[in-house]
């Protein structure tokens, strides 16, 4: 069975919510932080945290914000079917040419996958500045990761590898999307990154030989 939320138009209602809901609070930075996207992204991540069972409404139950700081993500809820959701709240602002923001460890993502019940949710938040304290949403992704195209995806060379949105002025959703085919080009994502990474090993660990010869020849005048 398939989550009812993400294989019907339900996300997209629910999509329409978040920027409703954050533009009737356009005030919640201050004008000292208006211009932060930290802060920004910080305040919003904390108003919707706090608000999103209420923004959710039938479509999920037991919303959490509790999470340890290296959890997977912000918010978490079940549904009535039991699946389990967490969410990672992200926010780009639109003037800003570009935005590389990391997802999750590749292998996080493939334990938390193993369980068919399980969605790891993307939550971009999309805003512009109109005023000395005030913020407008132009557009809320809310979608589960394998709805994502693996255009506008890369993976960093972090631990095990890190997912990230290549360029967040360029999101790519591919709605009603194959966990099982996006897991099997995740898969061949990282059969291609693995081997450019040991080539790239290989060159520093050649470079450092160099430079170990060229202290051992030196007199150590330290001493």
């Amino acid at each position: 069975m398939k989550s009812k939320l993400f294989y019907s138009e339900a996300f997209i209602e629910i999509e329409k919510r978040i920027v409703k809901f954050l533009n009737s609070h356009p005030d919640l930075l201050s004008k000292d932080t208006v211009e932060s996207p930290r802060a920004a992204g910080d305040a919003i991540e904390n108003i919707l945290s706090d608000n999103f069972e209420a923004i959710i409404g039938k479509y999920g139950a037991n919303c959490s914000s509790d999470f340890a700081r290296r959890a997977m993500a912000d918010i978490a809820f079940e549904d009535s079917d039991k699946f389990y959701y967490v969410v990672d709240v992200k926010t780009h602002r639109t003037t800003t040419s570009f935005n590389m923001p990391n997802i999750t460890s590749v292998e996080r993502l493939a334990r938390f996958y193993e369980d068919d019940k399980n969605y790891f949710v993307i939550l971009m938040v999309e805003y512009s500045v109109v005023s000395a304290s005030g913020i407008k949403v132009t557009k809320a992704h809310f979608v589960p990761i394998e709805f994502l195209a693996w255009e506008c995806l890369t993976i960093g060379a972090l631990g095990w590898g890190q997912i990230q949105i290549a360029n967040s002025n360029n999101i790519v959703v591919k709605a009603g999307n194959s966990r099982k085919e996006w897991m099997l080009e995740f898969c061949d994502t990282l059969a291609a990154f693995y081997p450019r990474e040991i080539e790239k090993i290989a060159k520093r660990v050649e470079y450092f030989e160099k430079v170990r010869m060229l202290w051992e020849k030196k007199t150590d005048v330290w001493k």
